[in-house]
């Protein structure tokens, strides 16, 4: 077996491609990743613009403290008039400023009596007015490639006048569950030695929250030649194709031998120095790879995490990083291997620190996916080096419901 860092190491050195790039509709665009620079042909405002209802004044007139309104500026419209000496002009909030104005004075901060304003309160020059290129400039590059569309984004394109961005097609991961054991969902159970499918579909989940296309496969008997056909056929369909149980070292665990004779896919790595999921496999078929991973619920599905998203995401054309922060225990936390470990447990904010708990997280086999249930659940990260720690010790966290 090989330690996580080397894991790491060669899956970020494997060869992988964005997949095709297409064109979608602004407001269908939420969520998928930007396969073009976004850059700004304009700047943004154009011209001075007022940032609040008031009147445009040149600042050095304040002193006069009674000035005469010569006109109005909606929002939306221009003014020709070049605004004088001991003159104001009423303005509007997104109005042009008038030429020869340099400062907006607030409604709020004069007297108004006829035609004419009184100085309550003078305000610095240039106070409310939005400089030409606040937003941004001509030919800066707002939105680099390879980024998610999120609202803002879909805000500034707008801006831009954007109505078609070209962004990168979805991965399509194909989902496969074996066990002989393994019931689909609404099949009967004949039998308390059979278990209800769950990986696959907690999978599908995941592979949808990050951006993919799942195609869900469903569950396979324990027998090499139905693993063989399923796996054939995924890789026609899929760009990832991912396996959960059959990776181990049983008479019944047939996924790892199919995939080196049958599939003759080239194995980056199979073992890795973790708790859970150490006989994970990670192999390559042409442009296309099979990611096998363990069979019990909370192990698939931290490996997943683990090796799946970093293949999906630069599928996208962007980068998968987890969001690890550090934070203090509120109680001992006890080393179980001399692996790298992802142990459930809970994380809140107090006062703007990170503390950690592990109230209601149950101990026991790599099975309890209801470890990671709630937006509290998190996982401590720990090295092979490290072992028991206190209350009061840091300890780095996986804020796995970070997207």
């Amino acid at each position: 077996m090989i330690s996580f860092e080397e894991s790491m190491e060669i899956l970020d050195a494997l060869p992988i491609e964005p997949r095709g790039v297409q064109k979608l509709c602004l407001t269908d665009a939420v969520g998928r990743y930007l396969a073009q620079d976004i850059v700004a042909d304009t700047d943004s405002p154009q011209a001075p613009t007022a940032a609040m209802d008031g009147y445009a004044i040149r600042a050095v007139d304040q002193e006069r403290k009674r000035l005469v309104i010569v006109n109005e500026t909606p929002a939306g419209s221009e003014v020709a008039q070049e605004l004088k000496e001991a003159e104001a002009i009423k303005t509007f909030t997104g109005s042009l400023m008038p030429e020869g104005a340099d400062t907006l004075i607030p409604i709020e901060n004069v007297q108004v009596q006829g035609d004419q304003i009184t100085i309550l309160e003078p305000v610095p020059q240039g106070f409310s007015v939005r400089p030409v290129g606040e937003n941004y400039k001509e030919g800066e590059t707002l939105i680099p490639k390879g980024s998610r569309i999120g609202f803002a984004e879909v805000g500034v394109m707008a801006s831009l006048n954007i109505v078609w961005p070209k962004v990168y097609q979805r991965p399509k991961v194909a989902i496969l569950a074996t066990g002989s054991e393994v019931l689909e969902l609404g099949e009967e159970q004949r039998s308390i030695a059979q278990i209800r499918s769950s990986n696959n579909y907690t999978l599908q989940a995941l592979a949808r929250i990050h951006g993919a296309e799942p195609v869900q496969l469903g569950a396979v008997k324990d027998d090499k030649g139905s693993i063989t056909q399923a796996l054939k056929e995924a890789l026609k369909s899929a760009d990832i194709v991912v396996t959960t149980g059959g990776v181990s070292v049983g008479d019944y665990d047939f996924v790892k031998d199919v995939v080196r004779s049958e599939l003759g896919a080239e194995v980056a790595f199979k073992g890795v120095v973790i708790k859970p999921g150490q006989h994970v496999m990670v192999a390559q078929k042409d442009e296309k790879f099979i990611v096998a991973l363990p069979g019990f619920a909370f192990s698939s599905t931290v490996t997943f995490m683990l090796y799946v998203l970093p293949l999906l995401y630069r599928m996208q054309g962007s980068r998968y990083r987890p969001t690890m922060v550090y934070a203090t225990l509120k109680e001992p936390f006890r080393k179980r291997s001399k692996k790298t470990e992802f142990t459930p447990c809970n994380v809140t904010i107090e006062d703007g620190e990170f503390f950690v708990d592990f109230q209601g997280k149950r101990e026991g086999s790599s099975a309890i996916l209801t470890n990671m249930l709630g937006p509290k659940s998190a996982l401590v990260v720990t090295s092979p080096e490290e072992g028991d720690k206190e209350a009061g010790e840091r300890v780095l966290v996986w804020l796995i419901h970070q997207i």
